[in-house]
């Protein structure tokens, strides 16, 4: 991935539809500014050991997803798992963990929905548009922030509007009857910066059950495409008071419709505990099965700087509500789940001789779950949060990172949690970078209060470790990075079949792996990109986990058409993976592997006019036949294209 951009670059990206690389790349440039690994703004190469991907704006640009969930697919240490097409649930299992393990923000808001099953993030429907970049943390983050960051953090950070207002439009149509329409402003006036947008997209997709595996049931309820319908809207709001106070307001709001399969293509997927008859196809019967999502995250914070910049402050109130609405085929509700976070956090940064930078903050934050149909009333979890960490630089030679952290959680009491990395850099070439965490998770509110819930669970603990290399050759021209790193969980929560109930393991589970990157520039408009990750998983008794590939790789390149455009190409190749213990075919037999596959994708976009670009994209070029999850549909080759105008 690019890890560099300029202050250049991120201005022109709001005042033209489509920025040429080229064009807005100065001679000199300067280290990106991250803000996930440290909570703090800190340059890309100062953040100690910390292990850092950073997807920018032109790549979103270049690659034109249609979701989040394909950009992160390319990413070393991340394996993601669609249960069907757009829309539909979309997890996230970074460095072999669980998809309740990685904590998903959207400028800085907690994602995760508490009365999820497990408080994952589902991103199916996470759309890029008005994005600027994506910061993703490989390791444990419970220091800064808390429960769900015990394998990593993604934080999507909206773009913030500068230079003259500007206003954009793209439209876009291609595969199954898919389309979607966009529209948005952003740019400064005196003190005032604002970013807006709206999107709004669906398509008619396809079936969720896999047509072309004949070892699932196809019949009556199954044989229907189910489509997606998706509205975002967006912004991102800020004023300074004056040079050393700021307000800033962001605002996302996402709505969305999935159609769904009814449940008897899972005929004898359930083992004993139902009888097969019970999802008897019906060639006849009602095909309306559906879900309804509505997001809103909202954020309201105030920054100061004091001292020239040596003392800052940050205020911070937010707040994200999921309301889930499922439908059976008769149109009916057949459940509905509420989840909601409110949040506030202040952290005060104080800098010391220049070579240290020491922040302190609290943060209260309000878990709540509410159910009509499963007559679950209010359930709620309250954490207060201190944390304390420093930035310590030595010169050019030295970087340290150190940190601890104190959750007192209502129901489990207080839990202290603390995270060292350093990180050496030789000449200018070389960083050798580690770092060490320890981490807890309380258990989701659906885990202990729902239908399958277990009001005796405790809290998971864990212990990650990491150690790695990274060197660059030729002028920066060629870089490349290796990084070791263990995961192991105690106590892990995951959902019993035995049972039917959340449960407890009893034992450690852990994670072992490798993970290696390189990117070279080939030419001045051509780049090369390779990855590969290597995960190594084993539970309590010694056997694998479930949708974790032994390997992953992916190759890709970029090549620049001068100042107009560019064209960009990724092969991703996933390994075999285990399934869950719950995955059998028609006739009630145990399915325990799914095969190895390579999806390749080609984008492209050209500046045909002043202000107006055109763009398309190929999924999956050779039409590979593959499954991320038992019994799941995954799309074939499909084709897109659109055009952007801005003014």
């Amino acid at each position: 991935m690019k890890k560099l951009v300029t202050v250049t670059a991120a201005a022109l990206s709001l005042a033209a539809p489509a920025p040429s690389p080229a064009a807005d790349t100065p001679t000199a440039a300067m280290p990106e500014v991250v803000v996930t690994a440290t909570r703090t703004e800190s340059t890309l190469d100062r953040v100690g050991g910390s292990d850092v991907t950073v997807i920018t704006r032109e790549e979103i640009e270049n690659k034109n997803p249609a979701t989040l969930a394909e950009i992160l697919r390319t990413v070393p240490g991340l394996e993601l798992q669609g249960n069907g097409g757009k829309g539909t649930r979309t997890s996230i299992f970074m460095r072999g963990a669980d998809n309740k393990n990685t904590l998903v923000l959207v400028d800085g808001i907690m994602y995760n929905d508490p009365s999820s099953a497990n408080r994952g993030a589902n991103i199916g429907s996470l759309t890029l548009d008005n994005v600027e970049r994506i910061e993703i943390i490989r390791g444990p983050m419970s220091v800064l922030y808390g429960s769900n960051a015990t394998a990593g953090v993604i934080n999507i950070i909206t773009r913030k509007g500068e230079g003259r207002p500007v206003v954009r439009a793209a439209a876009e149509a291609g595969s199954e009857k898919s389309w979607k329409l966009s529209a948005g402003s952003s740019g400064r006036i005196a003190r005032l910066d604002y970013s807006i947008s709206a999107e709004k997209s669906a398509t008619e997709g396809f079936s969720t059950a896999d047509d072309d595996n004949d070892r699932i049931a196809h019949a009556g309820n199954t044989s229907e495409k189910d489509g997606w319908d998706g509205l975002t809207l967006s912004t991102r709001i800020g004023y300074d008071l004056t040079p050393d106070f700021r307000i800033e307001t962001v605002i996302r709001h996402i709505e969305s419709t999935v159609d769904l399969d009814d449940y008897n293509y899972f005929t004898g997927a359930l083992g004993d505990r139902f009888n097969p008859s019970t999802y008897a196809p019906e060639p006849n019967g009602n095909k309306d099965k559906h879900t309804d999502n509505k997001q809103c995250l909202a954020r309201l914070a105030f920054h100061n700087e004091f001292m020239d910049d040596r003392l800052t402050s940050d205020l911070a109130v937010q707040s994200s509500r999921l309301d889930r609405d499922s439908f059976d085929n008769d149109g009916r509700k057949s459940y509905d789940y509420t989840g909601t976070t409110r949040e506030a956090t202040w952290q005060a940064s104080a800098r010391v001789f220049d070579s240290n930078l020491i922040t302190a903050g609290t943060g209260y934050l309000k878990e709540e779950m509410d159910s009509d149909s499963s007559a679950i009333n209010d359930k709620t979890a309250e954490t207060v949060s201190l944390w304390l960490q420093d930035q310590i630089m030595i010169g050019d030679a030295l970087d340290i990172v150190a940190g601890v952290r104190n959750d007192h959680h209502d129901r489990f009491g207080s839990k202290t949690t603390f995270r060292i990395a350093p990180a050496l850099h030789l000449g200018g070439t070389t960083t050798v970078r580690a770092s060490y965490a320890t981490g807890f998770r309380a258990p989701s509110l659906y885990e202990l209060y729902s239908a399958y819930g277990n009001e005796n669970l405790g809290a998971e603990k864990s212990e990650g470790y990491e150690a790695g290399v990274e060197q660059k050759l030729m002028d920066g021209k060629l870089r490349f990075s290796l990084t070791w790193f263990a995961l192991d969980f105690e106590d892990r929560i995951d959902y019993d079949f035995v049972l039917w109930k959340y449960a407890q393991q009893s034992g450690t589970t852990r994670t072992r792996g490798l993970e290696f990157t390189a990117d070279a520039a080939i030419t001045d408009d051509l780049g090369l990109r390779v990855s590969w990750t290597y995960t190594d998983t084993e539970d309590p008794d010694g056997e694998r986990l479930a949708r974790m590939p032994l390997n992953k790789a992916s190759l890709g390149a970029t090549y620049r058409l001068g100042e107009k455009g560019a064209i960009d190409c990724d092969a991703v190749w996933t390994g075999e993976r285990d399934t869950i213990s719950s995955a059998r075919d028609k006739d009630g037999n145990r399915v325990y592997t799914l095969d190895s596959y390579t999806v390749v994708n080609l984008a492209a976009r050209y500046e045909v006019l002043d202000h107006v670009e055109i763009y398309g994209r190929v999924e999956n070029l050779f039409d590979e036949y593959y499954e991320e999850a038992w019994s799941y549909a995954t799309p074939g080759l499909s084709a897109f294209a659109g055009i952007k105008v801005g003014y």
